[in-house]
């Protein structure tokens, strides 16, 4: 067997399979972007695991799991159960690889299923959709033309599909690892986005919703929620509630004090609304993409990945300072058709 991703970055398989004090086992599973890696957990059953987010599908992630099911001396029938936090391809992309591999049932939101559908189907239409939409916002036509190529290039990452995926509501119960989990929703990072929390232990499993040092994207698309920043601080605020001491994200290692980091997230996006508003306030109008450029700088030019995410959330904090009232949109017209504009609205 090659050397793995994980060895490559500099991750030890060792590093890379960690098992942690609760009987869980963590993998640091790769993926080639600037993250390295998305966390994947196996939550013990009677004579099996659960595996919640299995990971990016590419040959580095398959010899992954192959070296570190064989270092936890784990069987592929022993996975009984596949549970999905949300569809986003660095969680959702390995799960019909490892089901055809386990035989385990697939799990995951009913809103999650249909956008892997949209986004990953043999008709799909999204990254014209997407890419569209961010011209609009202002991004010149060969970085879009560049988008969409990138876009469409995720689809073998995600295949195959898992099959007779069956639905998680939020509000109903889940029992996995020998607890009672609440399952909870998350606006905003990905429709249908869910989490698990344990009320007796403290415990939550909480996808890309909440993580340590780095903040969630905010994930604008067009046709969908029509704003996405409102979702996910709401999300937050339902969040601040809870009583949970010990948490396990999607990206990075777990953590504690995760009230504390709920509000360092919503103290980041009212320091970055009011960023926005005085930059217009002093500037003029500008597009969406003008703007994404000032705050996140020109380098994402060179990576399509990056700045997908980039403008998305631009334009989700731009649409929530239109419907506050300090911006207007203006539709103008430019050298590649007609283009969004944001102007200051308040006087």
């Amino acid at each position: 067997m090659g050397q793995t991703a994980s060895e490559a970055e500099g991750l030890s398989l060792q590093e890379s399979v960690i098992r942690q004090d609760n009987g869980w086992i963590r993998l640091r599973m790769p993926v080639p972007f600037s993250l390295k890696w998305v966390n994947t957990y196996l939550l013990p059953e009677d004579g099996g695991w659960t595996v919640v987010d299995p990971g990016l599908r590419t040959p580095e992630a398959e010899a992954f799991w192959e070296a570190a099911l064989a270092a936890s001396g784990i069987d592929w029938g022993q996975i009984v159960r596949i549970v999905l936090t949300h569809h986003h391809p660095d969680h959702y992309g390995m799960a019909g690889w490892l089901q055809r591999r386990t035989g385990a049932p697939v799990y995951l939101s009913p809103a999650a299923v249909h956008y892997a559908e949209r986004m990953w189907g043999e008709r799909e239409t999204f990254s014209d959709e997407l890419t569209e939409a961010f011209r609009l916002h202002g991004l010149p036509p060969e970085l879009a033309e560049r988008m969409n190529v990138y876009l469409r290039g995720t689809r073998e990452q995600v295949l195959p599909a898992p099959e007779d995926a069956g639905p998680i509501r939020p509000g109903e119960r889940l029992a996995m690892g020998g607890a009672e989990w609440e399952v909870l929703e998350g606006g905003g990072h990905a429709p249908g986005h869910l989490m698990f929390y344990d009320r007796a232990s403290g415990r939550i499993l909480c996808g890309d919703q909440v993580m340590p040092k780095i903040t969630p994207n905010i994930g604008w698309t067009p046709n969908d929620d029509p704003d996405p920043l409102l979702s996910f601080m709401s999300s937050l605020r339902q969040l601040e509630t809870l009583d949970a001491n010990e948490a396990y994200p999607g990206h990075r290692d777990p953590f504690g004090n995760f009230t504390e980091r709920v509000r360092e997230l919503l103290e980041h996006h009212e320091l970055r609304l009011r960023t926005i508003g005085e930059m217009y306030r002093e500037s003029g109008p500008m597009s969406a993409f003008v703007c994404c450029e000032r705050l996140f700088g020109v380098r994402l030019r060179n990576n399509p990945h990056n700045m997908r995410f980039a403008m998305a959330e631009t334009i989700a904090h731009l649409v929530r300072l239109e419907r506050e009232g300090a911006l207007k949109r203006e539709r103008r017209e430019s050298e590649t058709g007609v283009e969004i504009f944001f102007a200051w609205n308040r006087h």
